[in-house]
Protein backbone atom coordinates (compact mmCIF):
# COMPACT_ATOMS: atom_id res chain seq x y z
CA UNK A 1 0.00 0.00 0.00
CA UNK A 2 2.99 2.47 0.26
CA UNK A 3 3.41 3.12 -3.19
CA UNK A 4 -0.24 3.94 -3.56
CA UNK A 5 -0.37 5.97 -0.37
CA UNK A 6 2.85 7.62 -1.74
CA UNK A 7 0.74 8.87 -4.83
CA UNK A 8 -2.80 8.92 -3.60
CA UNK A 9 -2.59 12.57 -2.04
CA UNK A 10 -0.49 13.93 -4.67
CA UNK A 11 -3.12 12.96 -7.53
CA UNK A 12 -5.67 14.33 -5.49
CA UNK A 13 -4.11 17.69 -4.96
CA UNK A 14 -3.37 17.87 -8.58
CA UNK A 15 -7.02 16.99 -9.46
CA UNK A 16 -8.58 19.84 -7.54
CA UNK A 17 -6.33 22.23 -8.99
CA UNK A 18 -7.02 21.61 -12.28
CA UNK A 19 -10.43 21.70 -11.24
CA UNK A 20 -12.60 18.53 -10.23
CA UNK A 21 -14.74 18.46 -7.80
CA UNK A 22 -15.78 15.77 -5.63
CA UNK A 23 -16.69 13.91 -2.33
CA UNK A 24 -14.12 12.37 -0.15
CA UNK A 25 -12.90 9.12 -1.33
CA UNK A 26 -11.78 5.76 0.67
CA UNK A 27 -9.85 3.75 -0.91
CA UNK A 28 -9.51 0.36 -0.24
CA UNK A 29 -7.22 -3.23 -1.55
CA UNK A 30 -9.33 -6.03 -1.31
CA UNK A 31 -8.73 -9.73 -2.61
CA UNK A 32 -9.49 -10.65 -5.99
CA UNK A 33 -12.29 -12.84 -5.01
CA UNK A 34 -14.18 -9.70 -3.05
CA UNK A 35 -13.95 -7.32 -5.86
CA UNK A 36 -15.93 -9.94 -7.34
CA UNK A 37 -18.50 -10.73 -4.85
CA UNK A 38 -19.02 -6.81 -4.97
CA UNK A 39 -19.15 -6.46 -8.69
CA UNK A 40 -22.18 -9.29 -9.32
CA UNK A 41 -23.89 -8.29 -5.67
CA UNK A 42 -23.41 -4.85 -7.24
CA UNK A 43 -23.11 -3.81 -3.53
CA UNK A 44 -20.06 -5.31 -1.17
CA UNK A 45 -23.19 -6.32 1.16
CA UNK A 46 -26.12 -7.10 -0.40
CA UNK A 47 -29.77 -9.32 -0.17
CA UNK A 48 -29.51 -12.98 -0.39
CA UNK A 49 -30.74 -14.63 -3.74
CA UNK A 50 -29.83 -17.38 -5.71
CA UNK A 51 -29.43 -15.28 -8.58
CA UNK A 52 -26.48 -13.35 -7.56
CA UNK A 53 -24.63 -17.23 -7.30
CA UNK A 54 -25.36 -17.79 -11.00
CA UNK A 55 -24.11 -14.11 -12.25
CA UNK A 56 -20.87 -14.88 -9.83
CA UNK A 57 -20.36 -18.05 -11.66
CA UNK A 58 -20.84 -16.59 -15.14
CA UNK A 59 -17.97 -13.56 -13.89
CA UNK A 60 -15.82 -16.27 -12.49
CA UNK A 61 -16.04 -18.37 -15.94
CA UNK A 62 -15.42 -15.22 -17.77
CA UNK A 63 -12.60 -14.07 -15.89
CA UNK A 64 -10.72 -17.65 -16.34
CA UNK A 65 -11.15 -17.24 -20.08
CA UNK A 66 -9.86 -14.25 -19.98
CA UNK A 67 -12.60 -12.33 -21.47
CA UNK A 68 -12.72 -10.05 -18.08
CA UNK A 69 -10.38 -8.74 -15.46
CA UNK A 70 -11.68 -6.25 -12.59
CA UNK A 71 -9.27 -3.42 -11.77
CA UNK A 72 -12.03 -1.31 -9.25
CA UNK A 73 -15.32 -0.91 -8.18
CA UNK A 74 -16.58 1.95 -7.27
CA UNK A 75 -19.59 3.08 -5.17
CA UNK A 76 -20.72 6.87 -5.35
CA UNK A 77 -21.54 8.86 -2.33
CA UNK A 78 -20.63 11.10 0.39
CA UNK A 79 -17.85 9.92 1.23
CA UNK A 80 -17.37 7.47 -1.68
CA UNK A 81 -16.34 3.81 -1.89
CA UNK A 82 -13.47 2.52 -4.29
CA UNK A 83 -12.44 -0.98 -4.02
CA UNK A 84 -8.92 -1.90 -5.97
CA UNK A 85 -7.98 -5.73 -6.39
CA UNK A 86 -4.96 -6.68 -4.65
CA UNK A 87 -3.78 -8.54 -7.54
CA UNK A 88 -3.01 -4.93 -9.07
CA UNK A 89 0.37 -3.49 -9.61
CA UNK A 90 1.20 -0.65 -8.06
CA UNK A 91 1.52 1.01 -11.44
CA UNK A 92 -2.21 -0.02 -12.01
CA UNK A 93 -3.25 1.34 -8.97
CA UNK A 94 -1.91 4.52 -9.65
CA UNK A 95 -4.22 5.33 -12.73
CA UNK A 96 -7.09 3.89 -11.22
CA UNK A 97 -6.64 6.21 -7.96
CA UNK A 98 -6.63 8.89 -10.75
CA UNK A 99 -9.68 7.16 -12.83
CA UNK A 100 -11.66 6.97 -9.97
CA UNK A 101 -10.98 10.77 -8.65
CA UNK A 102 -12.90 11.52 -12.50
CA UNK A 103 -15.68 9.10 -11.55
CA UNK A 104 -16.03 10.90 -7.99
CA UNK A 105 -16.37 14.45 -10.28
CA UNK A 106 -18.91 12.96 -12.07
CA UNK A 107 -20.94 11.04 -9.94
CA UNK A 108 -21.03 14.53 -7.54
CA UNK A 109 -21.89 16.66 -10.35
CA UNK A 110 -24.24 14.90 -13.03
CA UNK A 111 -27.64 15.94 -12.58
CA UNK A 112 -28.89 12.63 -13.11
CA UNK A 113 -26.40 10.99 -10.27
CA UNK A 114 -27.29 13.85 -7.71
CA UNK A 115 -31.04 13.20 -7.97
CA UNK A 116 -30.63 9.83 -7.47
CA UNK A 117 -28.24 10.65 -4.51
CA UNK A 118 -30.75 12.80 -2.94
CA UNK A 119 -33.43 10.19 -3.35
CA UNK A 120 -31.69 7.48 -1.99
CA UNK A 121 -29.38 8.77 -0.03
CA UNK A 122 -25.49 9.25 0.13
CA UNK A 123 -24.62 6.31 2.24
CA UNK A 124 -26.32 3.24 -0.16
CA UNK A 125 -23.11 1.13 1.40
CA UNK A 126 -24.38 1.41 4.69
CA UNK A 127 -28.31 1.37 3.80
CA UNK A 128 -27.94 -2.17 1.79
CA UNK A 129 -26.27 -4.02 4.41
CA UNK A 130 -29.26 -2.32 6.89
CA UNK A 131 -31.45 -4.15 3.56
CA UNK A 132 -29.75 -7.18 4.10
CA UNK A 133 -30.19 -7.25 7.64
CA UNK A 134 -33.69 -6.36 7.52
CA UNK A 135 -33.87 -9.66 4.86
CA UNK A 136 -32.36 -12.09 7.07
CA UNK A 137 -34.63 -11.24 9.88
CA UNK A 138 -37.80 -11.72 7.59
CA UNK A 139 -36.36 -14.92 6.31
CA UNK A 140 -35.85 -16.00 10.03
CA UNK A 141 -39.39 -15.06 10.65
CA UNK A 142 -41.22 -16.33 8.15
CA UNK A 143 -38.72 -18.58 6.51
CA UNK A 144 -36.36 -18.92 3.86
CA UNK A 145 -38.80 -20.40 1.32
CA UNK A 146 -41.27 -17.59 1.82
CA UNK A 147 -38.78 -14.70 1.53
CA UNK A 148 -37.13 -16.34 -1.47
CA UNK A 149 -40.31 -16.54 -2.98
CA UNK A 150 -41.08 -12.79 -2.71
CA UNK A 151 -37.27 -11.83 -3.72
CA UNK A 152 -37.67 -13.97 -6.71
CA UNK A 153 -40.70 -11.80 -7.59
CA UNK A 154 -39.10 -9.14 -6.79
CA UNK A 155 -35.76 -9.24 -8.78
CA UNK A 156 -37.31 -10.55 -11.53
CA UNK A 157 -38.88 -6.91 -11.81
CA UNK A 158 -35.88 -4.78 -10.65
CA UNK A 159 -35.53 -3.25 -14.12
CA UNK A 160 -38.89 -2.41 -14.35
CA UNK A 161 -39.21 1.30 -11.80
CA UNK A 162 -40.12 4.65 -13.47
CA UNK A 163 -37.19 6.99 -11.77
CA UNK A 164 -38.51 9.89 -13.61
CA UNK A 165 -41.94 9.53 -11.02
CA UNK A 166 -39.36 9.47 -7.88
CA UNK A 167 -38.80 7.32 -5.61
CA UNK A 168 -41.54 8.50 -2.92
CA UNK A 169 -44.84 9.48 -5.09
CA UNK A 170 -48.36 9.76 -3.72
CA UNK A 171 -51.07 7.27 -3.98
CA UNK A 172 -53.38 7.74 -7.08
CA UNK A 173 -55.93 9.88 -6.61
CA UNK A 174 -59.44 7.65 -5.23
CA UNK A 175 -62.22 9.28 -7.04
CA UNK A 176 -62.68 10.88 -10.82
CA UNK A 177 -62.93 14.38 -10.59
CA UNK A 178 -65.78 14.80 -12.11
CA UNK A 179 -66.72 18.64 -10.99
CA UNK A 180 -67.37 20.90 -13.86
CA UNK A 181 -65.56 24.23 -15.14
CA UNK A 182 -66.36 27.26 -13.42
CA UNK A 183 -68.97 29.38 -14.65
CA UNK A 184 -69.07 33.06 -15.52
CA UNK A 185 -72.04 33.46 -13.61
CA UNK A 186 -71.16 34.50 -9.70
CA UNK A 187 -74.24 33.12 -8.76
CA UNK A 188 -73.72 29.58 -10.73
CA UNK A 189 -70.34 29.32 -9.89
CA UNK A 190 -71.07 29.63 -6.33
CA UNK A 191 -74.03 26.89 -6.22
CA UNK A 192 -71.75 24.93 -8.30
CA UNK A 193 -68.71 25.45 -5.60
CA UNK A 194 -71.20 24.54 -2.65
CA UNK A 195 -72.43 21.67 -4.95
CA UNK A 196 -68.56 20.17 -5.09
CA UNK A 197 -68.11 20.70 -1.26
CA UNK A 198 -71.65 18.43 -1.04
CA UNK A 199 -70.33 15.54 -3.37
CA UNK A 200 -67.05 15.73 -1.78
CA UNK A 201 -68.53 14.43 1.13
CA UNK A 202 -70.61 12.29 0.34
CA UNK A 203 -68.29 9.58 -1.49
CA UNK A 204 -71.31 7.35 -2.36
CA UNK A 205 -71.91 9.86 -5.15
CA UNK A 206 -68.86 10.20 -6.57
CA UNK A 207 -66.96 7.64 -9.08
CA UNK A 208 -64.26 5.64 -8.17
CA UNK A 209 -61.00 6.33 -9.91
CA UNK A 210 -59.20 3.54 -12.19
CA UNK A 211 -56.43 1.74 -10.87
CA UNK A 212 -54.23 2.45 -12.48
CA UNK A 213 -55.53 5.99 -14.10
CA UNK A 214 -53.20 5.42 -17.11
CA UNK A 215 -50.67 2.98 -17.76
CA UNK A 216 -48.18 2.48 -15.02
CA UNK A 217 -44.42 1.40 -15.50
CA UNK A 218 -43.30 1.25 -12.22
CA UNK A 219 -44.36 -2.58 -11.44
CA UNK A 220 -42.27 -2.81 -8.21
CA UNK A 221 -44.33 0.32 -6.72
CA UNK A 222 -47.79 -0.61 -7.87
CA UNK A 223 -47.22 -4.26 -6.43
CA UNK A 224 -46.08 -2.83 -3.17
CA UNK A 225 -48.87 -0.38 -3.00
CA UNK A 226 -51.56 -2.79 -4.51
CA UNK A 227 -51.32 -6.30 -4.73
CA UNK A 228 -54.60 -7.26 -2.59
CA UNK A 229 -53.20 -9.74 -0.02
CA UNK A 230 -49.57 -8.93 0.06
CA UNK A 231 -47.84 -8.84 4.14
CA UNK A 232 -46.19 -5.60 4.96
CA UNK A 233 -43.08 -7.95 4.94
CA UNK A 234 -43.39 -8.60 1.77
CA UNK A 235 -44.24 -5.31 0.63
CA UNK A 236 -40.82 -4.08 2.42
CA UNK A 237 -39.04 -6.62 0.47
CA UNK A 238 -40.51 -4.93 -2.85
CA UNK A 239 -39.83 -1.49 -1.86
CA UNK A 240 -36.17 -2.51 -0.70
CA UNK A 241 -35.64 -4.20 -4.35
CA UNK A 242 -37.16 -0.26 -5.82
CA UNK A 243 -34.78 1.38 -3.65
CA UNK A 244 -32.04 0.15 -4.68
CA UNK A 245 -32.66 0.14 -8.25
CA UNK A 246 -33.04 3.81 -8.24
CA UNK A 247 -29.63 4.01 -7.35
CA UNK A 248 -28.14 1.90 -9.76
CA UNK A 249 -30.37 3.61 -12.75
CA UNK A 250 -27.56 6.42 -13.10
CA UNK A 251 -24.92 4.07 -13.21
CA UNK A 252 -26.58 2.62 -16.10
CA UNK A 253 -27.88 5.14 -17.84
CA UNK A 254 -24.61 7.37 -18.18
CA UNK A 255 -22.04 4.46 -18.33
CA UNK A 256 -20.39 6.04 -21.81
CA UNK A 257 -19.68 9.11 -20.26
CA UNK A 258 -18.79 8.08 -16.86
CA UNK A 259 -15.90 5.65 -18.08
CA UNK A 260 -15.15 8.37 -21.10
CA UNK A 261 -14.70 11.47 -18.16
CA UNK A 262 -13.04 8.79 -15.70
CA UNK A 263 -10.40 7.62 -18.85
CA UNK A 264 -9.83 10.96 -20.02
CA UNK A 265 -8.74 12.31 -16.26
CA UNK A 266 -7.02 9.38 -15.71
CA UNK A 267 -4.77 9.91 -18.91
CA UNK A 268 -4.66 13.64 -18.19
CA UNK A 269 -3.61 13.43 -14.23
CA UNK A 270 -1.24 11.07 -15.20
CA UNK A 271 0.64 13.21 -17.84
CA UNK A 272 0.43 16.10 -15.84
CA UNK A 273 1.48 14.46 -12.84
CA UNK A 274 5.21 15.25 -12.78
CA UNK A 275 5.99 13.52 -9.59
CA UNK A 276 5.50 9.90 -11.07
CA UNK A 277 8.80 7.93 -11.86
CA UNK A 278 9.41 7.80 -15.46
CA UNK A 279 8.64 3.52 -15.30
CA UNK A 280 5.42 3.94 -13.06
CA UNK A 281 4.20 6.53 -15.84
CA UNK A 282 4.70 4.13 -18.81
CA UNK A 283 3.29 1.29 -16.64
CA UNK A 284 0.66 3.09 -16.35
CA UNK A 285 0.26 4.50 -19.65
CA UNK A 286 0.35 0.60 -21.02
CA UNK A 287 -2.49 0.21 -18.68
CA UNK A 288 -4.55 2.77 -20.13
CA UNK A 289 -4.13 1.75 -23.33
CA UNK A 290 -5.40 -1.39 -22.74
CA UNK A 291 -8.50 0.19 -20.99
CA UNK A 292 -9.57 2.50 -23.85
CA UNK A 293 -8.57 0.08 -27.08
CA UNK A 294 -11.67 -0.24 -28.94
CA UNK A 295 -11.54 -3.96 -29.00
CA UNK A 296 -10.00 -7.30 -27.06
CA UNK A 297 -7.16 -7.71 -29.75
CA UNK A 298 -4.60 -6.25 -32.22
CA UNK A 299 -6.24 -8.33 -34.92
CA UNK A 300 -9.99 -8.77 -33.50
CA UNK A 301 -13.23 -7.34 -34.93
CA UNK A 302 -14.94 -5.17 -32.60
CA UNK A 303 -18.65 -6.88 -32.36
CA UNK A 304 -19.86 -4.43 -29.26
CA UNK A 305 -18.90 -1.24 -28.17
CA UNK A 306 -16.04 -0.45 -25.59
CA UNK A 307 -17.51 2.19 -23.22
CA UNK A 308 -14.35 3.28 -21.85
CA UNK A 309 -13.09 3.96 -25.82
CA UNK A 310 -15.98 5.14 -26.88
CA UNK A 311 -16.14 7.66 -24.05
CA UNK A 312 -13.03 8.61 -23.96
CA UNK A 313 -12.96 9.84 -27.77
CA UNK A 314 -15.90 11.38 -26.98
CA UNK A 315 -15.09 13.71 -24.47
CA UNK A 316 -11.32 14.31 -26.05
CA UNK A 317 -12.94 15.80 -28.86
CA UNK A 318 -15.78 18.00 -26.92
CA UNK A 319 -12.89 18.95 -24.97
CA UNK A 320 -10.61 19.99 -27.94
CA UNK A 321 -13.81 21.79 -30.02
CA UNK A 322 -15.91 23.43 -27.01
CA UNK A 323 -13.34 23.86 -24.22
CA UNK A 324 -13.19 21.88 -20.84
CA UNK A 325 -15.63 24.70 -19.24
CA UNK A 326 -17.99 23.17 -22.11
CA UNK A 327 -17.62 19.87 -21.72
CA UNK A 328 -18.24 20.36 -17.93
CA UNK A 329 -21.63 21.53 -18.52
CA UNK A 330 -22.38 18.83 -20.82
CA UNK A 331 -21.39 16.25 -18.07
CA UNK A 332 -23.86 18.40 -15.74
CA UNK A 333 -26.96 17.74 -17.92
CA UNK A 334 -26.38 14.92 -19.77
CA UNK A 335 -27.11 11.17 -19.73
CA UNK A 336 -26.30 8.73 -22.65
CA UNK A 337 -29.24 9.05 -24.55
CA UNK A 338 -28.65 13.03 -25.09
CA UNK A 339 -24.59 12.52 -25.10
CA UNK A 340 -24.59 10.01 -28.23
CA UNK A 341 -27.74 11.64 -30.45
CA UNK A 342 -25.59 14.82 -29.69
CA UNK A 343 -21.99 14.37 -30.14
CA UNK A 344 -21.62 10.81 -31.44
CA UNK A 345 -21.17 12.56 -35.65
CA UNK A 346 -20.78 10.98 -38.59
CA UNK A 347 -16.80 12.00 -38.57
CA UNK A 348 -15.66 10.42 -35.71
CA UNK A 349 -17.87 7.22 -36.12
CA UNK A 350 -16.18 7.26 -39.29
CA UNK A 351 -12.71 7.51 -37.37
CA UNK A 352 -13.70 4.69 -34.90
CA UNK A 353 -14.75 2.08 -37.34
CA UNK A 354 -18.06 1.87 -36.07
CA UNK A 355 -20.89 0.06 -37.86
CA UNK A 356 -23.81 -2.14 -37.30
CA UNK A 357 -23.44 -5.61 -38.12
CA UNK A 358 -25.02 -9.29 -38.26
CA UNK A 359 -23.97 -12.22 -36.88
CA UNK A 360 -25.26 -15.35 -38.97
CA UNK A 361 -25.27 -18.83 -38.04
CA UNK A 362 -22.34 -19.65 -40.00
CA UNK A 363 -20.58 -17.45 -37.59
CA UNK A 364 -20.01 -15.10 -40.45
CA UNK A 365 -20.31 -11.29 -39.65
CA UNK A 366 -21.75 -9.36 -42.24
CA UNK A 367 -21.88 -5.20 -42.32
CA UNK A 368 -25.35 -4.58 -42.44
CA UNK A 369 -25.46 0.12 -41.81
CA UNK A 370 -23.26 2.77 -41.71
CA UNK A 371 -26.34 5.46 -40.83
CA UNK A 372 -25.21 7.68 -38.65
CA UNK A 373 -28.76 7.76 -36.46
CA UNK A 374 -29.43 4.12 -37.07
CA UNK A 375 -26.29 4.01 -35.61
CA UNK A 376 -26.64 5.71 -32.13
CA UNK A 377 -29.94 4.10 -31.79
CA UNK A 378 -27.87 0.47 -31.97
CA UNK A 379 -25.92 1.75 -29.54
CA UNK A 380 -28.43 3.05 -27.15
CA UNK A 381 -31.39 0.24 -27.87
CA UNK A 382 -29.73 -1.98 -25.35
CA UNK A 383 -29.68 0.93 -22.65
CA UNK A 384 -33.68 1.63 -22.50
CA UNK A 385 -35.47 0.44 -19.12
CA UNK A 386 -32.48 -1.34 -18.12
CA UNK A 387 -32.20 -3.05 -20.94
CA UNK A 388 -35.29 -4.79 -20.09
CA UNK A 389 -38.84 -4.90 -22.14
CA UNK A 390 -41.24 -2.05 -21.88
CA UNK A 391 -44.11 -3.50 -19.64
CA UNK A 392 -47.14 -1.45 -17.99
CA UNK A 393 -49.60 -2.44 -15.44
CA UNK A 394 -52.46 -1.70 -17.86
CA UNK A 395 -55.73 -2.38 -15.61
CA UNK A 396 -56.81 -3.75 -12.06
CA UNK A 397 -60.33 -5.11 -12.85
CA UNK A 398 -62.26 -5.36 -9.65
CA UNK A 399 -62.27 -9.14 -8.78
CA UNK A 400 -58.55 -8.06 -8.66
CA UNK A 401 -57.08 -9.30 -11.93
CA UNK A 402 -53.93 -7.48 -12.86
CA UNK A 403 -53.54 -6.75 -16.62
CA UNK A 404 -50.06 -5.96 -17.87
CA UNK A 405 -49.09 -5.28 -21.02
CA UNK A 406 -45.65 -5.57 -23.16
CA UNK A 407 -45.05 -1.79 -25.15
CA UNK A 408 -43.47 -4.12 -27.82
CA UNK A 409 -44.17 -1.06 -30.76
CA UNK A 410 -41.53 0.88 -27.70
CA UNK A 411 -39.08 -1.11 -27.58
CA UNK A 412 -39.65 -2.85 -30.56
CA UNK A 413 -38.77 -6.63 -29.29
CA UNK A 414 -40.77 -9.88 -28.92
CA UNK A 415 -39.99 -12.05 -25.44
CA UNK A 416 -39.15 -15.25 -24.60
CA UNK A 417 -42.50 -16.42 -23.69
CA UNK A 418 -41.62 -19.32 -21.56
CA UNK A 419 -38.94 -16.88 -19.79
CA UNK A 420 -42.06 -14.16 -19.69
CA UNK A 421 -44.04 -16.83 -18.41
CA UNK A 422 -42.13 -17.52 -15.41
CA UNK A 423 -41.57 -14.18 -14.23
CA UNK A 424 -45.30 -14.05 -14.31
CA UNK A 425 -45.22 -16.82 -12.31
CA UNK A 426 -43.12 -15.51 -9.53
CA UNK A 427 -45.26 -12.42 -9.47
CA UNK A 428 -48.64 -14.45 -9.14
CA UNK A 429 -47.09 -15.80 -6.06
CA UNK A 430 -46.93 -12.30 -4.18
CA UNK A 431 -50.36 -10.96 -6.41
CA UNK A 432 -52.43 -13.94 -5.35
CA UNK A 433 -54.87 -12.99 -8.41
CA UNK A 434 -55.09 -13.83 -11.80
CA UNK A 435 -52.54 -12.29 -14.17
CA UNK A 436 -52.74 -11.46 -17.50
CA UNK A 437 -50.39 -10.47 -19.74
CA UNK A 438 -50.18 -8.93 -23.31
CA UNK A 439 -47.49 -9.17 -25.30
CA UNK A 440 -46.01 -10.54 -28.41
CA UNK A 441 -43.17 -13.62 -29.53
CA UNK A 442 -40.03 -13.15 -31.07
CA UNK A 443 -41.44 -13.31 -34.83
CA UNK A 444 -44.15 -11.09 -33.53
CA UNK A 445 -46.93 -12.62 -33.46
CA UNK A 446 -49.45 -11.81 -30.34
CA UNK A 447 -49.22 -14.20 -27.13
CA UNK A 448 -51.72 -14.32 -24.21
CA UNK A 449 -49.92 -15.14 -20.97
CA UNK A 450 -52.40 -16.05 -18.20
CA UNK A 451 -51.65 -17.66 -14.56
CA UNK A 452 -55.10 -17.87 -12.48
Amino acid sequence: MSELELYEGKLEALARERGLDYFPVNFELVPGSFMMEVAVYGLPVRMPHWSFGVRYFYQLVQHRMGHSRLFEVVFPGNPGRAYLSKNNTPQENTLIVAHVLGHADFSKNNELFRRSQEEVGYNIVEKAAEHARRISDAAALHGDDRVEAVLDAALSLEAHVDVFAGLRREPYPEFLDDRKSGSEDPFQARYQALEDRREMKDTRRRRRAPQPPRPEKDLLWFVANHAPEMEDWERDIFLTVREESFYFYPVFATQIMNEGWASYWHARLLREADFLPQSTYLDAVKTHSDVVRPYAGSKQVALSINPYHLGFCLWEKIIEQRGLDQAREIMRQDDDFSFIRNYLDEELARELDLFRYEAKPNGEIRVINTDIDELRESILTPKFNFGAPAVSVRHMRTDGTLELEHEHHTDGRGLDIERARKVVEYLHRLWRRPLVLDTVDAGGKPQQITVK
